[in-house]
Formats: C-alpha cells, sequence, structure tokens
C-alpha cells in the first residue's frame, strides 16, 4: 500500500519582500554589467601600468566576456537543478575572490587569466538573478515591471561603467577599478542569505557537456578571430584554419544539440521568430554599446588627449539616457507590448551613430554628448523588450536558460563589439584615430537599423508573461508566441 501526502504549496511572498528580493539581484548584477564596461576606460592606465598593447588590451576586456557568454547557459541549468541562491552565493564568491586577482595581478597574463575567472563567478549571477526574480514575481505584469526595473539596474551598470571608472583611475589607480567590487559582494552575499529565499525547478535539467564545449568553440574561436586578424593577417594558413574551426564546431553544435532529449540550446526555440528576435536584439544592441565605449575611450584620451576621468564623464549623457529610459520602456511593455519600445531604442541608436559617422579631431564636444544620449536612449528603451520576450517565450521553471540564452547573447555582441573597435583602432596613430574609427559609428547606425527589423517579429500585443506555477507544483506550458508581419 502506497501512502500518499498532500503537498504544501509556499505561500506567494508578500509585495515589500518580493520587491527586496528584486534589489539583492539588482545588486549583483550591477556588478556583472559594471566590470563588462568599467574596464574601458581604464585600458590606457593598464596598458601603461602592465606594458600592455592594443592587442592586448582586448583581451582583457574580452577574456571576461567570452568566458561569461560560454558558460551562462550552464549556468542557468545549474542553478535550476541545485539551487538558485545556491549558485548565486557560489557566483558572488568567485566572483569576489577574481576580483582580488585582478587588483593584484602582476604582469598582463595574469590579469587576463583572472578576468577569465571573473566571467565563471558572473555566469553564476545574471541568469540567476533573472530567475530569481521571475520566481518571485508570479503576476505577469508586476514581472514585467520588475524585468524593467532589472534591465534599468543592468543597463545602469554598463552606461556608468566607464564614468565609474574614470573617476577611480584619476583618483585610486587602475587597480581600484577590481578593488571596489569587494565591499558589494560582501553586501550582496548578506543580503542575500537574509532575503532571497531558495528555489528550483521542478524538473531539472542534465547538464549537456558536449554541447557546453561545442559552444565555447564557437564563441571563444570566433571572437578570437576578429581580434587577431588585424595583427596577423586575414589570410594566413593559420586563419585559415581557424575559419574552418569555427564551421566544424558550429556544424558539430548544431547537429549535437538537434539529437539530444535535453540540450543546452534547444535549435527548435529559434523556429520561434519572437524569441530568434529577442537573441539577435540582444546581440546587436550590445555590439553597439561596446563600439561605442571602446571607440569613445580611445578616441578622447590617444586622439584628443582627455584624461581617463574627463573620457568617462563624456559617456555621463548615455548613462542618463539609459537610467531614464529602461523603466520607461519596461512600463511600456507591459501595456503595449515590445515593439513600440524596440522601435524606439532603434530608432534611437541609429541616429545617435550618425552623428559620428563624420568624426574628425576637432569634432564638437556637444555633437559628442549628443551622440552619447541618443545611444544611451535607446539602449534603455532597448533591454525590456528584449528580455521579456525570451523569457515569455519559454516555460516558467525554465526562466533561468531563458535570461541565460538572452544573457549569452548580449556577452557575445559584448565581445564581438569589443573586438571590431579594437581592430579599427589597434594599428592607428593618434592623428588618424578619428578617421578609422569612423567604420565603427557606421555599425553602430547599422545595429539601429536592424534592431528596427527586429522590432517586426516582436510580440505586438500587450505583455501577458506567463502564470508561474507554484513552487512545487506543475509548471504551465509555455505562452503561445505569435509573429506578425505588420
Amino acid at each position: 500500500m502506497t501512502m500518499t501526502h498532500p503537498v504544501r504549496l509556499p505561500s506567494v511572498p508578500s509585495a515589500r519582500r518580493r520587491w527586496t528580493v528584486l534589489a539583492v539581484c539588482c545588486l549583483s548584477m550591477f556588478l556583472v554589467g559594471l566590470d563588462t564596461t568599467v574596464v574601458n576606460v581604464g585600458l590606457p592606465a593598464i596598458g601603461r601600468g602592465l606594458q600592455i598593447g592594443t592587442h592586448g588590451l582586448e583581451w582583457t576586456v574580452d577574456a571576461y566576456t567570452l568566458v561569461l557568454a560560454s558558460l551562462l547557459i550552464s549556468s542557468g541549468a545549474l542553478a535550476d537543478r541545485f539551487g538558485r541562491r545556491r549558485v548565486f552565493r557560489c557566483g558572488l564568491l568567485v566572483f569576489g575572490a577574481a576580483s582580488l586577482l585582478c587588483a593584484l595581478a602582476p604582469s598582463a597574463g595574469a590579469l587576463i587569466a583572472a578576468r577569465a575567472v571573473q566571467g565563471v563567478g558572473a555566469s553564476m549571477l545574471s541568469p540567476v538573478a533573472l530567475a530569481i526574480v521571475v520566481n518571485a514575481m508570479p503576476d505577469p505584469r508586476e514581472r514585467a515591471r520588475a524585468i524593467g526595473v532589472w534591465a534599468s539596474v543592468f543597463g545602469l551598470s554598463m552606461a556608468a561603467g566607464p564614468v565609474t571608472g574614470g573617476v577611480l583611475v584619476e583618483h585610486f589607480g587602475w587597480r581600484s577599478l577590481f578593488w571596489i567590487n569587494v565591499p558589494v559582494v560582501v553586501a550582496a552575499l548578506v543580503l542575500t542569505a537574509v532575503f532571497v529565499p531558495e528555489s528550483r525547478a521542478r524538473q531539472a535539467r542534465r547538464l549537456d557537456v558536449p554541447g557546453q564545449a561545442l559552444l565555447m568553440a564557437v564563441i571563444g574561436i570566433s571572437v578570437g578571430v576578429l581580434i587577431e586578424g588585424p595583427r596577423v593577417g586575414w589570410t594566413p594558413l593559420p586563419m585559415l584554419g581557424a575559419y574552418a574551426a569555427v564551421a566544424v564546431a558550429a556544424a558539430g553544435f548544431v547537429w549535437v544539440e538537434s539529437r539530444r532529449p535535453e540540450p543546452l540550446i534547444d535549435p527548435g526555440l529559434f523556429r520561434r521568430p519572437a524569441f530568434s528576435s529577442a537573441v539577435l536584439g540582444a546581440v546587436v544592441v550590445f555590439v553597439a554599446l561596446n563600439v561605442t565605449l571602446l571607440l569613445n575611450t580611445f578616441y578622447l584620451q590617444h586622439a584628443r588627449g582627455w584624461s581617463a576621468l574627463s573620457a568617462g564623464a563624456a559617456t555621463l549623457p548615455m548613462a542618463v539616457g539609459a537610467t531614464v529610459c529602461a523603466p520607461l520602456s519596461g512600463h511600456l511593455v507591459g501595456r503595449l507590448g515590445a515593439r513600440p519600445p524596440l522601435v524606439l531604442g532603434g530608432g534611437f541608436i541609429t541616429a545617435g551613430g550618425l552623428c559620428l559617422v563624420g568624426l574628425d579631431r576637432d569634432t564638437g564636444v556637444p555633437l559628442l554628448m549628443l551622440a552619447h544620449l541618443l545611444i544611451g536612449i535607446g539602449f534603455g528603451f532597448a533591454n525590456a523588450p528584449i528580455t521579456n520576450t525570451a523569457v515569455s517565450g519559454l516555460p516558467a521553471h525554465r526562466a533561468g536558460v531563458a535570461g541565460a540564452i538572452t544573457s549569452t547573447a548580449r556577452q557575445f555582441g559584448s565581445a564581438v563589439g569589443i573586438a571590431v573597435a579594437g581592430g579599427l583602432v589597434a594599428q592607428t596613430g593618434p592623428e588618424a584615430l578619428a578617421h578609422a574609427s569612423r567604420p565603427g559609428w557606421v555599425l553602430v547606425a547599422a545595429c539601429g537599423l536592424s534592431l528596427l527589423l527586429v522590432a517586426r517579429a516582436a510580440q505586438p500585443g500587450r505583455s501577458r508573461g506567463l502564470r508561474a506555477a507554484p513552487p512545487g507544483a506543475p509548471a504551465a506550458p509555455a505562452a503561445p508566441v505569435r509573429a506578425t508581419s505588420g
């Protein structure tokens, strides 16, 4: 005779506790976003301190973003299986320890290696934070607003990175870019232990080791080609071998994933136009952002001789635009759906890039400020609809994976943007740097136009979200995602 016991479902947390959980997750997400961009403005100082050229500086930035992009999805799956709070706290510990190693790095190689370890820790924060937020917000409208706040904080951290970095480098040296993480990590660990509840997926997936290895190969080799190409040329035999390796790894990834019962990334998801558009939108937005930030750093500090503090302050309009418009974007997503804020985001990014396609050494500061403001506004409007579209396209119990896929796309876009921008100016002297950077601004405008195309596939109606099942209860199926051509 089998004994059965009724399952006692936990009650939904109070509104105050739900928004406290959001605040704690946002604090940690601020770290992840900040470390993606805060180093940019300090690159000249790091280069002088450790005797690193532009080529090595690209790896200093991309070592973090490449590892982060490669491991995000597996970290999301680990969190769904072993507990989101547990993995989140582990990520904080790894991130904090790696920050100490970065601050103490005696050489370029040590710094690049420590940045890679930072990426490992950060991969346990980004998707897990979003999964915790989604799990804590069962109401679709409240969830849309929460995602808007989450996107706002993440966007603020990305856009405010150069400003923060400029202040730190100017007054405390480049190593302070990493020391600053330590007290924030300690505070986040304490707050997580007190306020964040444990949660996990009812049916967690198995780890996909072959898929993970192939994904790392695709991302790492493709970005490595973009970084090394300007230095060694595009046609030598090693580069041709790298192109073949990317093609083989990509084909192998699709083949393996289409045959696994629990793939790292289900290829079938990309047959849904709304989901595919969210992933593509995440890539192009972060390509545009990182091209803007890196070109700004080298142009202002190398071509015009500005200090790190002045170069960071020049991006302040971008931070303001992103901060103000991201919550507004979340509100628009909840009321009107993803398409209107995506159109606004694409339009503003396009306008910002076009402002600087004729950049020279004497371009007026007001035009620079205007371009940064427009790009920041576009970035603020774009983040929330991209995230909400991706999360709404998967079942609620797969929230960790949903957040990880879009976060992977963001970080891949960041790595590509850094590689492309660095390649444009790596072999250029201060006198020709402004002219050499012009194709980068054309690329920023093209990313904005691409976002307008992405908006066509976005869900046109009001955000309905997914009705999250109570913890321990069977998860609701994914809400259908409609795509229209209008």
